[in-house]
């Protein structure tokens, strides 16, 4: 008979894992994207119109910049495919930065549908889902040959799986049971065919592997997989192969590469694919929001058939919901085969998989014994369980659907820490052969506790981001339903999450990255438990802008459930929320998106060897020898043709961490959204068309508290770029008694801004976060005219274009003095060239003065000066109030011409193109009280 090989899994590691403004109407608004924000709005369904004052912009045209970057600053492949990076050298799950992975496609959908949501403009959702369809879901008959042959009595042959790469090939038992396949004929029968409907989980967008597909060796976009070798494979050790296996590569006419992966007799040529539960049920996620947002504006109908595959991939997703083999859930030997149903878990596991052979005769498939917290989804579980229009076709993928949806919320009641994080997840094969659980394991319904399933290099759930992600969705779906199941589970987590966020006083911030796990949960009974035994430690800190961002989604969402459900909105997780990004985009943007800098310790491991049988020989499609005692590096020769390949030799041989800045695909969709949901829930005002806060409020960030909130004060919180309050300095420092959480920071910590001098010793001692504190030393002062009272002006440009149709300048002012200043006697004033006489507008994005307190002025020069022929006059109400010693004060301004032609900023006297982050200007004129005091005028 023929012989089948699976594909065991696939799996994730991820390290850190001008302003196009709008017209932003939001539910009934209507919205026109023209390369700038015009000062008002209209309903659709009203006559109200809603001015510049009423709904603000600042977190859209976020969205907006962002949305543009991914367009045009190489994030996409020449199909219009998402890189999982723009740079290349990048080692993560995927070890190209050009491939890509269903995750980063699921994102492109989800990123097109809040596009739709902000502009009414559907073009890019679509084309998103028409690309998933072309290039990573595989073609029914191109890439599936006879699928149809598939048998659900005889689902796959057995292999137990290792712990290392040393242990594989593991052999295949033919007589080993299974189990039956209960989904596949009522499939078969609702679509007409055998084939699947999923994502591969990567994809190879520029044949930089070189296997092509089908075995040509030059086609781009091709299928590949690398994880192959147990729970203790990294991605430093994987070989990454073709899934089209015709022998072309690895041991040629022996095989292949399967010899290195499984033992099951003599190789037969074949294709096999995995997907990542993950990624399609956040491609239903996203789907589902774009149907409620397209509803708000009577589009969803031009939407209908993207809902229809929506659902339909959702009819296909419940192969996760079934054990690797089919097998009783709880089995616990390996005597025992399914007869059906007996085998659904019904969590979402690590992955499916699915192939055949290539010449049509037979076909095999699997599901999944391991599921991780981070993978559960209960937003896509809750649209194709409850909305109609999304409900599967198939007979019992309803039902299956609901009882899914009460299975994944009570994963996370069993999996809740003390302190509130959610430990890793369970599985039903101990240690991948269906081995007996442990004395005392810990189960639910059956399954064992595993606090880092799947993988363990590094562990699986130590990563904060599975916690970002995971809980963002039932964020959301807490929001949607007001479930009260949920209600103690988030607000116990926010509280967790928010005591571990560092938000410093020099304007940076610190999430989670690293966390421990001791301990387990109760044993599930239907009821949770406090867990008083498991519990969860953060080693380490990070400002990973990716998970910032989901963790940011997360508060918001939470904070506008609690608004709609609870009556009385949690602000704390509100204003960490735009406090992270806030400080995120002014620290992290750049020309490109939102990046950090990365030390890679792990990049030593380019020269680490990955395991080779030594009766195994062979070639891959680079041209590198497949043997006992090859290298990560010697695997993929290409990789030294890079760029950046030098530099990370040079560092690692000098015995230093590489430094990377990577923007990824993901991460900037994250960062994009995040700013978008805010703009959504909070920024604009509550007695608009959208729920949220008053936008005076949200905007002004953590100015003086309002009394009705006493008890809110973030920990940590202390004055920054978008954290101004109007008290008088404290005289301590937060951290002069540090802890990992700074707790005990007061909100009013005085900031140091960039080249600001100070006197040392008024630093705590031994304290690295410690902020340095201004003096009134006159030393080092600003360019220019000296400050008289030591008021200090700062800039920097929002919008770095040489021609552009809207002008960005941000301003910071920093009280250096011992005394206040009043507000409304400063002025400043900003010099320009009109090129081209016109009407003009002003708007302040944002001020931590507050928006409405902040006047702009233009006038034109009676004789033009050098690079100037008018000149933005900034100034501040008597609402303004003063800026007190030690504080700052910012304004981020927008202007354009009233038929929005362009500028030429290259001839502006004030303009500097450098000048992406704060710091001091001659070319800016500061006054006060009339009198020039900073700067100098052209």
């Amino acid at each position: 008979m023929k012989l089948r090989y699976k594909v065991r899994r696939r799996r994730r590691i991820i390290t850190c894992c001008g302003i196009i403004a709008a017209v932003i109407v939001v539910s009934t608004l209507i919205i026109t994207i023209k390369n700038s924000f015009k000062p008002s709005r209209q309903s659709s369904n009203s006559n109200v119109t809603y001015s510049k004052e009423n709904v603000q912009s600042v977190y859209s045209d976020r969205f907006i910049a962002l949305f543009e970057d991914i367009q045009k600053q190489g994030y996409l492949s020449e199909e219009g495919i998402p890189y999982h990076s723009i740079e290349t050298l990048l080692v993560e799950a995927p070890d190209y930065g050009h491939l890509t992975t269903s995750e980063a496609m699921s994102y492109m959908v989800w990123l097109g549908a809040t596009y739709g949501k902000l502009t009414g403009d559907w073009t890019y959702f679509k084309d998103a889902w028409d690309k998933t369809e072309q290039y990573i879901i595989p073609d029914p008959e191109r890439d599936q040959p006879g699928v149809n042959s598939y048998i659900p009595t005889q689902p796959a042959q057995y292999a137990p799986e290792a712990d290392s790469p040393e242990k594989y090939p593991t052999p295949g038992d033919i007589n080993a049971p299974t189990g039956i396949d209960p989904i596949a004929d009522e499939l078969a029968s609702t679509y007409g065919t055998k084939a699947i409907y999923q994502m591969h989980w990567l994809l190879d967008v520029d044949n930089w592997y070189g296997y092509g597909n089908h075995g040509d060796g030059t086609s781009r976009c091709s299928y590949i997989n690398t994880y192959q070798r147990g729970s203790g494979e990294s991605v430093w050790e994987t070989i990454p192969h073709p899934s089209w296996e015709d022998f072309r590569w690895g041991q040629v006419n022996n095989g292949g590469f399967l010899k290195l992966f499984g033992n099951f007799g003599e190789p037969v040529r074949q294709w096999r694919y995995t997907s990542a539960s993950d990624a399609d049920a956040r491609q239903i996620q996203a789907t589902y929001w774009a149907y409620l947002w397209s509803k708000e504006q009577g589009k969803e109908k031009e939407l209908q058939p993207y809902f229809e595959k929506a659902a339909k991939m959702g009819d296909y997703l419940r192969y996760t919901f079934f054990d690797k083999y089919f097998r009783p859930i709880g089995v616990q030997d390996s005597g025992r085969a399914g007869t059906g149903y007996d085998s659904c878990h019904y969590l979402l596991s690590w992955y499916a998989s699915w192939g055949g052979d290539i010449n049509g005769t037979w076909s095999w498939r699997i599901g999944s014994s391991h599921c991780h917290q981070g993978y559960q989804n209960p937003m896509a579980a809750y649209a194709l369980a409850k909305e109609s229009i999304f409900t599967p076709k198939s007979k019992n993928a309803k039902k299956d659907w609901e009882q899914s949806l009460d299975r994944q919320i009570e994963l996370f009641l069993y999996l809740q820490s003390a302190e509130g994080a959610i430990a890793g997840g369970v599985t039903n094969s101990w240690s991948g052969a269906y081995g007996k659980y442990p004395e005392g394991t810990s189960t639910f319904y059956d399954m064992a506790y595993d606090p880092h399933p799947v993988y363990n290099d590094p562990p699986s759930n130590r990563w904060f981001g599975f916690q970002a992600w995971s809980m963002e969705r039932i964020m959301e779906y807490y929001y949607l339903t007001g479930d009260s199941r949920v209600k103690e589970l988030c607000k116990k987590w926010v509280s967790w999450a928010i005591e571990n966020t560092r938000l410093k006083s020099d304007g940076t911030y610190e999430i989670p990255s690293t966390l421990e796990w001791s301990g387990q949960p109760d044993p599930w009974t239907g009821k949770p438990s406090e867990n008083k035994n498991l519990h969860c430690t953060v080693t380490e800190w990070t400002v990973d802008v990716g998970v910032t961002a989901s963790y940011a989604k997360a508060l918001i969402y939470y904070a506008a459930a609690t608004e709609k459900h609870e009556k009385k909105i949690d602000d704390k997780a509100r204003e960490t929320a735009k406090q992270l990004l806030d400080r995120m985009w002014h620290n992290y943007r750049d020309k490109k998106g939102v990046a950090a800098k990365e030390p890679r310790a792990d990049y030593k491991r380019f020269f680490d060897e990955v395991y080779i049988p030594h009766d195994f020989s062979g070639i891959n499609a680079q041209g590198a020898e497949i043997k006992n005692g090859i290298t990560f590096i010697d695997l993929r020769p290409k990789y030294k043709e890079d760029k950046d390949y030098k530099m990370v030799e040079e560092a690692i041989k000098s015995g230093k961490d590489p430094v990377m800045t990577y923007h990824r695909y993901w991460a900037q969709a994250e960062v994009a959204m995040a700013n978008a949901m805010y703009h959504i829930f909070f920024e604009q005002k509550k007695d608009g068309l959208v729920p949220g806060i008053n936008s005076d409020d949200s905007n002004s960030s953590s100015e003086t508290q309002k009394s009705e909130t006493p008890d809110y004060t973030p920990d940590s919180l202390s004055t920054s770029d978008a954290t101004i309050t109007e008290s008088p300095a404290n005289t301590n420092s937060p951290d002069e008694n540090p802890s990992p959480q700074n707790t005990s920071a007061p909100t009013n910590v005085p900031l140091n801004p960039a080249n600001t001098p100070y006197n040392s010793s008024n630093a705590a001692p031994n304290s690295p976060n410690t902020p340095a504190r201004p003096s009134n030393t006159t030393a080092g002062s600003p360019a220019g005219n000296n400050t008289v009272g030591r008021l200090i002006l700062q800039y920097a440009n929002g919008n770095g274009s040489d021609t552009t149709n809207t002008i960005n300048p941000r301003f910071k002012l920093i009280n250096n003095s011992g005394s206040p200043v009043k507000l409304s006697d400063v002025k400043i004033r900003y010099y320009y060239t009109i090129d081209g006489e016109k009407g003009q507008q002003f708007w302040c994005d944002w001020s931590s003065a507050g928006n409405s307190n902040v006047t702009g002025k233009f006038v034109k020069l009676t004789s033009p000066k050098n690079n100037a022929d008018y000149y933005l006059e900034i100034g501040f109400t008597e609402g303004a109030g003063s800026i007190e010693p030690g504080m700052s004060v910012e304004v981020q301004a927008r202007f354009s011409k009233d038929d929005w032609s362009n500028y030429s900023q290259a001839n502006d006297y004030s303009f500097s193109a450098s000048a992406n982050d704060y710091g001091n200007s001659n070319h800016i004129a500061l006054y006060i009280s009339g009198r020039l005091v900073s700067g100098n005028e052209p």
